[in-house]
Order: C-alpha cells, then structure tokens, then sequence
C-alpha cells in the first residue's frame, strides 16, 4: 500500500483529551462534517494528536502513479489526464493507499499551496506541465494546518477559495489548470498568538479547546508514554497495534453504519431552535450538528439519533460560530449548553449528572447576597461634667464685655 511510511505517535495512547479525540474520529466518520480546529495552550498534544490520526484513516482506491489522488470511478475527483483517459474509455491501473494527510507548513508561500505551472515546457512541448502543490496533494484527504492564526491572510483566502468550492484553478502566462481538492481541512493554534479570521473560523466543522492536563496520574501516564515512544518508536506502535487496530476497525464499521442512521424531525426542529435561540451566523450549524450527531450515533454502533447524542456533540459544532458580542463575556460552549438545555430539557439550568458539579457552581454564583446588617448608631456619650471652679470656654459665647 502506497504512502505506508510514516511512524507517529498511537492515537490511542494519547491520555484525556476525550472530546478532542472524539472530533477527529467523527471526522474521519463523515469528512463533510468539515473539519476541526484546535486551540489551546502550548505543548497540550494539539498537533501530535492530529499527525497520530493517520493510523486510523482507512484505504481508499486510486489511480496508480497520479498525483491529484484521482478516483478510477468518480469524474469528480479526477485530475485532467485522468479524466480525458477516463472519458476516452481507456483502462485505469488502479492501487490501495490510506487516506492522504498533507501539512502546510509554516511560512509557505501560494505557489507551493496552488502548484505552478511550468511555462517553458508548455511552450516548447505544447502539453501542460503542471508542478503539484499542497492542495492537489490533499485531494480526497486531510489538509492540516499548525498554527493556523498565523497563517498569511492571501493563502487564508486561497485556501477558502479551495475549501468552498472543491477545486484549485492555477493560472500563469494566460495557461489555466483546474484539478479537484477536496479535503478535510483541521488547524491548531495557541489563542494567545492571535485570533482567527472570520471567514476561516467558519470554514471549520468543529472547534474544540484543549487545556493543560493537570491531574498527577495522568500526566505521569503522557510522560511515560512519550519516553517509551522516543526510546524505541516502532516496537512502541507495534506494541499498541492490537488496539489501534481494534479502533480503526470500529471506525471502519462506523462509516458502513452511517448511511442507515435516522435523525426524527422533532430533533431536527429542536437543533434549529437551538441554533436561532443562541443566535448562530448561517445555516452551517444545522447541517454540521446533525451530521456530527449521525457520525457519533453510527460510532456507538446504533441506527437512530437520540437527544443524548445531539447533547454530546452540538458544543463543538456551534460554540465558534455565535456572533461575537464585545460586552458578553460569557464563554460560547457554555452559551449553547444553556441553549440546549432551555430547547430539548425546557430549563436553561437543567445540567446532566456529568455537569452537576457546574450547576451548583452556578447555582451558588446566581444567589442573592444576603443583605447587609445595618448597624445601629451609637448613642452619643455624655460629657464629662467640669469639675467646680473650672474654666469652661463654651460659656463665654453670647454673652457681653
């Protein structure tokens, strides 16, 4: 199987980071789901989760030796000389390889995001030469993006052009190239660096925030798993290869399931309140939390969506698309909680047993304060009375020389 070589870290020794993990599988579940961005402090597994997620992508069909990444079946995801050999009915040598997963690097430029186009060869032999670039290597794949707020704002919009519509046109010396890219696109920052661009932030399926682990066990447990991974890192995978595999074939059985799950239009109705109520940009949102609800339901191995389900995922999928309000300091994952609460539980305080230790905080945080005890004034002391033959200044106001 082609692009087999890389060795990174096993996904599933990667201690807590639950909902993290859990995005990226419902990704992998259903890639229209759009994709995720993470964002957390520094040295929190962000990017070594993403990079150890290439060992549960699955294989997928393609043809031999093209670099677009070209279905021998779909037009669609076809590059040009597939597509012409395709509509010719000419044979296609077809191979195995895992899903691709490119990484942008930081500083790139648009030429090595887009492909260029060699104009001397083109003028001399008369054929377009085209020279690959990122976004032709992520077809049918994933486009990862570290430090994602950092990113150039011209190749920001050169990837939303792509993202938007599926495909990558370059066009150089008035010759113009058209390929397919479409990819699931995931990012990873530090908020700390600076913010994201509005129209990219969008662009993304899920978000989630990760956090410094601080319980003692569990860090212990990362550390120890990371030294044994440095020491020797292939007899460390091949040691977790039994429960990767187990993953990657739950996850198999996941995309086989996801066709057959049902969603009630009561549910449907109640994410679109939700969605109204807490007053998200677009339509996106809907469309992402019921697709995110089927991948979850299809991963727990079941056929029809619950509200449990819609409760486990609507946070990443709405959280960063709440139009941003400079005087609301109220964080947006909590918001839609409060939203979901008030829409399928009728009570906007109503926590799940999970969120119990949240609703007496805040439960304690709404109290009235007790009022204060007004203290009575103090009654005022008596003078002392001047002792006989005293001289008392106070008497000698009024009255005459």
């Amino acid at each position: 199987m082609e692009n087999e070589t890389e060795i990174t870290f096993p996904f599933v020794k990667i201690v807590d980071q639950e909902e993290l993990k859990l995005c990226l599988i419902m990704n992998v579940i259903d890639p229209a789901i759009g994709g995720v961005l993470i964002m957390g402090d520094r040295g929190t597994a962000k990017s070594v989760a993403v990079r150890s997620l290439i060992q549960l992508l699955p294989e997928i069909d393609v043809v031999k030796g093209d670099v677009f990444n070209s279905s021998p079946t779909d037009p669609q995801l076809m590059g040009p000389d597939v597509r012409e050999k395709f509509q010719k009915g000419e044979a296609l040598e077809t191979a195995k390889m895992r899903v691709p997963m490119v990484e942008v690097p930081l500083g790139t430029t648009e030429d090595r995001i887009c492909g260029t186009i060699d104009i001397e060869k083109a003028l001399s032999e008369g054929r377009k030469a085209y020279d690959p670039g990122l976004l032709a290597k992520a077809n049918r794949g994933l486009l990862y993006i570290d430090e994602v707020n950092l990113l150039d704002d011209s190749l920001v919009d050169v990837v939303l052009d792509s993202a938007a519509g599926g495909w990558n046109t370059v066009e150089r010396e008035g010759i113009s190239l058209s390929h397919p890219a479409k990819f699931i696109m995931i990012g990873s920052g530090n908020p700390e660096e600076g913010e994201l661009r509005p129209q990219l932030l969008d662009r993304f399926g899920m978000k989630v925030s990760v956090a410094t682990v601080y319980d003692i066990d569990k860090r212990t447990d990362l550390v120890m798993n990371k030294i044994k991974f440095d020491e020797d890192p292939k007899a460390y995978q091949a040691e977790c290869a039994e429960e990767t595999e187990a993953l990657r074939a739950r996850i198999q059985k996941a995309r086989d399931i996801l066709p057959s799950v049902t969603i009630s239009r009561d549910i449907q109705l109640k994410i679109s309140s939700v969605c109204a109520l807490v007053d998200v940009d677009g339509l996106r949102g809907d469309i992402v939390v019921t697709r995110a609800a089927k991948a979850y339901v299809a991963y727990e191995g079941r056929n029809e969506v619950t509200q449990d389900d819609v409760e486990k995922v609507i946070g990443p999928c709405l959280s960063h698309r709440l139009r941003k309000n400079v005087t609301d300091t109220m964080d947006g994952g909590f918001k839609v909680k409060l939203g979901f609460n008030k829409i399928f539980k009728g009570d906007a305080m109503d926590f799940t047993q999970d969120s119990k230790i949240m609703a007496e905080i805040i439960e304690e945080g709404v109290k009235e304060p007790e009022p204060e005890k007004k203290e009575e004034p103090e009654e005022p002391k008596e003078k002392p009375k001047p002792k006989a033959g005293a001289w008392d200044p106070s008497k000698m106001f009024g009255r005459g020389r």
